[in-house]
């Protein structure tokens, strides 16, 4: 019998797909590209910042990502996702935990955090009257409660919740599941000082814990130190790729923002002003 040998470069590429791979994606909201043109890779373990001002097609490479926006389809453009170009959307968000500010305006406001947390498993915005939920469903929310230090929360409907608490709440439906990566989509809207720090320590702690993290952001606040890499975008484009040390200074900064701008670092962490 022949003896093949399979280079080690290419086993790993197989066994260990990228998170993402964009290969001249563009992407219509409208009559309008929000993405154009864009070029990305991302490996399934990677800690990612992507930074820019609002409206420069962050949130919409979020939603493309998760199959919310579809690329334009045309001749040298490709989208894979862990290595697949086509996925049941169900399947994908099992694999993809995703926390948003949009979603939570699709809870209704007497659902509990249980219930919230659970319906990470139907990818729906509540439990409903067709969804069974299962003894190890059930275990797996409370663990994910738990993670998060929220487990007080389970019974709490989501009115009586801070903005704090609710964004524990929805990182803990992001994780139930136990995905491959979390993407956060501005998570730190709407917090105060305590709650955003709150936050960024569950990140931190995640990140550590393996997990690939992904970063939309405009607030270099939230970028916490075990994120090694930063893209900046403007206009639908990425105009850098590189580490926080070379992406996140004034100049490069200043001329995404269109303003002159300041940059501080202090404990790992970077703020911005103007």
């Amino acid at each position: 019998m022949p003896c093949y040998h399979i280079p080690q470069a290419l086993t790993a590429q197989q066994t260990n797909p990228p998170l993402l791979e964009l290969q001249n994606v563009v992407v219509m909201r409208g009559a309008r590209a929000v993405l154009r043109n864009l070029n990305l890779r991302i490996q399934a373990d990677e800690h990612v910042a992507i930074v820019g001002p609002n409206g420069c097609g962050k949130s919409t490479l979020i939603k493309t990502i998760t199959r919310e926006c579809y690329p334009v389809v045309s001749d040298g453009s490709r989208m894979a996702i862990l290595g697949q170009e086509s996925w049941n959307v169900f399947v994908l968000r099992n694999l993809l935990g995703i926390v948003s500010n949009d979603l939570m305006a699709f809870i209704a406001s007497e659902e509990t955090g249980l219930d919230v947390v659970l319906s990470g498993f139907f990818s729906s915005a509540g439990i409903y009257s067709n969804h069974h939920v299962g003894a190890e469903q059930r275990t797996a929310a409370q663990k994910a409660l738990a993670q998060l230090q929220v487990a007080h929360l389970a019974e709490r409907p989501v009115c009586e919740m801070s903005s704090g608490e609710s964004k524990r709440i929805l990182i803990a439906r992001a994780l139930v599941h136990s995905p491959r990566a979390l993407l956060f989509d501005e998570p730190s809207n709407s917090l105060d000082f305590t709650a955003h720090q709150a936050l960024r320590a569950s990140m931190s702690a995640l990140a550590k814990s393996g997990i690939g993290l992904i970063l939309v952001t405009h607030d270099l606040s939230d970028i916490v130190p075990e994120i090694t890499r930063v893209l900046l975008m403007s206009h639908g484009q990425i105009v850098a790729d590189g580490t926080k040390e070379e992406i996140l200074e004034a100049g490069k900064l200043s001329e995404v923002f269109g303003m002159r701008v300041e940059v501080e670092r202090r404990n790992g962490h970077y703020y911005l002003w103007g």
